[in-house]
């Protein structure tokens, strides 16, 4: 086997040749609906926070005694077990770089959850860091 540092083949783990400039081309080729199922996975991973913050507001008003606290701590890591099987397949379709920069859409879905469900404020600083976000998703997915 050609070990050059020129060579794009490697070795699989079961032994197999894999031309990873094969893989490269074939991650770039995400269709809208990759999009949607990319941001709904991370809609998702979004509710980990929910389910966060209300296993601490457990904890502060009713202490380990609560039985909503083990409910919501379950529902926490069950959401994350889940988000990370669909992340492991959705990435598939994007290049690294436009995958993990529409990821930190998750801060946008966590601010309208604050406000959503828990009725917290958003400051003008909290919307200018959101605006930040959303226009660095959009320039890292058109380039």
């Amino acid at each position: 086997m050609d070990r050059g540092e020129g060579s794009a083949a490697t070795r699989s783990g079961k032994g197999r040749r894999v031309n990873t400039t094969d893989l490269t081309k074939r991650r770039g080729k995400a269709r809208p609906l990759d999009f949607i199922k990319l941001h709904l996975n991370i809609l998702l991973f979004s509710f980990t926070t929910v389910f966060s913050k209300a296993a601490s507001v457990q904890l502060n008003e009713h202490g380990l005694s609560s039985m909503w606290l083990y409910v919501f701590a379950f529902l926490m890591l069950l959401n994350c077990g889940i988000y990370a099987l669909a992340w492991q397949q959705v990435i598939k379709k994007f290049e690294l770089s436009v995958a993990y920069a529409n990821k930190s859409v998750y801060l946008i879905w966590g601010q309208l959850w604050a406000v959503v469900i828990f009725g917290e404020h958003l400051t003008v600083m909290n919307m200018i860091g959101l605006l930040f976000v959303f226009v660095g998703v959009v320039v890292v997915s058109y380039e």
